[in-house]
């Protein structure tokens, strides 16, 4: 099996296990415009049926990633993604949790991921554009690119539209969820200390914005890796349809 195979015959598990097998073929004209193209195989009806795979396969990546991060707790017990106190105000932080008030600490920290959880259901529509508006040239570059190339893509295609989206409604879910209050407490209880200079300004709504998608990305690169590289893609009935005489 070679390597264009391999790669497209990871990406394709989730197909085996999440999709029927009826509808995965997208309109051929519309893939490919039409005639016999230079592709993955240089055959045009197997080649539409991999692309429409992988975009099948993609949709089921982001709509995990979009729900894993959604969920309660999806950054804040992420070890990976959750977010943190800004370098800005870690001084303040370090100092507040050496003198009594780590609780203010905390609900600070927990407060900017509750943000970020509220605020990522709205990537799933950009994702589903992406995926629609995909060429047959892109699915290409992504079926021979390496394990997040895919992720690349959709954070080419949608990153400025995220950050757009999310800023506003992560600005809305801090206030729902009390981060502007609880970092004005935790840095009112540092004023009160002696011989403390006032943090720097901070722009939280662009830091948890940018931390928060920094973290949907992330989360979407696992799943792309998980699509790629799981053994199990290469003993399904399915792959073994549409891969076994190559």
């Amino acid at each position: 099996m070679g390597r264009k195979t391999a790669v497209a015959s990871a990406i394709l598990f989730c197909l085996a296990t999440a999709v029927s097998h009826a509808g995965l073929m997208d309109d051929i004209g519309n893939l490919l415009g039409g005639g016999k193209v230079s592709g993955i195989s240089g055959n045009v009806a197997e080649d539409a049926r991999v692309v429409s795979g992988l975009k099948e396969a993609l949709s089921i990546g982001a709509a995990n990633a979009v729900a894993d991060t959604s969920k309660v707790d999806g950054y804040f017990a992420n070890q990976a993604i959750r977010i943190l106190v800004p370098d800005k105000v870690r001084k303040v932080t370090d100092v507040l949790g050496k003198v009594g008030y780590q609780k203010e600490v905390d609900e600070f920290v927990l407060s900017m991921n509750r943000a970020a959880e509220k605020a990522a259901p709205r990537a799933k529509t950009y994702f589903v554009d992406a995926i629609r508006e995909m060429t047959f040239e892109d699915a290409r570059k992504i079926l021979g690119g390496g394990d997040t190339a895919a992720t690349e893509y959709f954070r080419s295609k949608t990153q400025k539209k995220l950050y757009d989206e999310f800023r506003p409604s992560v600005s809305a879910s801090m206030d729902e969820v009390g981060v502007t209050r609880s970092y004005k407490n935790m840095v009112g209880k540092f004023s009160t200390l002696p011989l403390v200079k006032s943090p720097e300004s901070i722009d939280l709504d662009d830091y948890v914005t940018g931390k928060a998608l920094d973290g949907l990305f992330f989360m979407l690169g696992q799943e792309e890796k998980k699509i790629r590289t799981d053994p199990a893609a290469r003993v399904t009935d399915l792959l073994k349809d549409v891969f076994g005489g190559k």
